[in-house]
């Protein structure tokens, strides 16, 4: 659809008690636009209700209602309170401008009117409101998306739960047996444990989905962090064997019964996720260091490992899909380990102050 073809649907609503300032007015407008007029505001509030113009130009010096009053009614239905409206009059005092768009008039133009500054002005503000017009409907696509996303979230977890919780069930049954070899027995802890652990992560894609929303809500408890630490340390030893990396868990003798208020599966995820980016960045056969400090009430767990994440990624490491040299790297890791840290009340920092390694740095409050 062309300019001309568009101004031609719409439609402007002139107001003023001068018949022959309405004549005047329908002339200059009626080659674009379609136009309306109403001869007074008792007329123009039941025009602007029944066919809702796309723009009203308003005398304000009008005998028994006038065009501030009319405004303030306009604005106060919700079936017209989103159309423009434009100040046509004579007064030109800086009150009486201030005055109409306090009210929500969009212009104010003084009387006499110039024709070419008056068609700009209208072209600019129905320009404006087509915007506004797109942006809320674009607004409320993303908001029902959400919400379906959302909702498949929620049926997908329902759905993959039943079928996994019987999955863990089996292993567990199998365990009680005393027939079972040491290798079985290895291999049902195995199966078992894979399967909490792919339970973890369904529940945590939906826990993401709500932080991100601003809806989560954590469930804090008393946590060991140096048992979180030890056990994150085991998980990863297990899963990078074949990179043979020597993971170093350095926790001072007075932290070893540090605890933590928390969420137990938050914390864990984060943990996992931090000591996970670190042990597939680091070369084969390197240290990977894991470090708990505490100073004046303040802890400090620092996660190093060799090799620098590439400069053209710093300043956007923890944003969502950024990766950089992992095959299988999806980029949601430290993503999702900088939310964590958000809704947990820590901060979390990448370090490359020290050449050749890379560090990352989880900052938070402990007793």
């Amino acid at each position: 659809m062309d300019e001309q073809t568009k101004k031609a649907d719409k439609v402007i609503l002139v107001v003023d008690d001068a018949p022959e300032n309405l004549d005047i007015m329908t002339s200059l407008l009626s080659d674009q636009y379609q136009v309306k007029a109403a001869i007074n505001g008792k007329i123009a509030l039941k025009i602007a209700e029944k066919q809702r113009p796309d723009l009203i130009l308003l005398d304000v010096m009008m005998p028994e209602t006038d065009g501030y009053e009319v405004c303030r009614q306009l604005k106060a239905n919700r079936v017209t309170r989103e159309i423009p409206v434009i100040f046509l009059t004579a007064l030109d005092g800086v009150d009486d401008e201030t005055q109409g768009l306090k009210l929500g008039a969009v212009d104010y133009i003084a009387k006499p009117l110039n024709p070419s500054i008056l068609l700009t002005r209208i072209d600019t503000h129905l320009s404006l409101d087509e915007t506004r017009r797109q942006l809320a409907e674009q607004n409320q696509a993303l908001k029902e998306a959400a919400r379906m996303r959302e909702d498949v979230e929620r049926i997908m977890h329902h759905d993959l739960k039943g079928p996994l919780s019987s999955i863990i069930s089996i292993p567990a049954l199998f365990k009680e047996y005393d027939n079972l070899t040491e290798r079985q027995q290895e291999f049902m802890e195995m199966l078992e444990g894979a399967g909490w652990r792919m339970l973890s992560m369904i529940e945590m894609s939906l826990i993401l989905l709500k932080i991100e929303y601003g809806t989560y809500q954590p469930d804090l408890k008393e946590e060991s962090l140096p048992d979180l630490l030890q056990k994150v340390v085991r998980e990863m030893s297990q899963a990078f064997r074949k990179k043979q990396l020597d993971l170093q868990l350095e926790i001072p003798e007075p932290l070893q019964k540090l605890t933590i208020s928390t969420e137990p599966l938050l914390i864990y995820n984060l943990l996992t996720n931090l000591l996970k980016n670190a042990c597939e960045a680091s070369p084969r056969d390197m240290p990977v260091r894991i470090q708990l400090t505490q100073e004046a009430g303040a802890c400090q767990l620092v996660i190093e490992n060799s090799g620098e994440v590439p400069e053209e990624i710093r300043s956007r490491f923890f944003d969502k899909f950024v990766t950089s040299g992992k095959k299988q790297g999806t980029g949601l890791g430290t993503y999702s380990a900088k939310l964590i840290a958000r809704v947990l009340n820590m901060d979390l920092q990448l370090d490359t102050s020290l050449p050749g390694h890379t560090r990352l740095l989880l900052n938070f409050l402990c007793q």
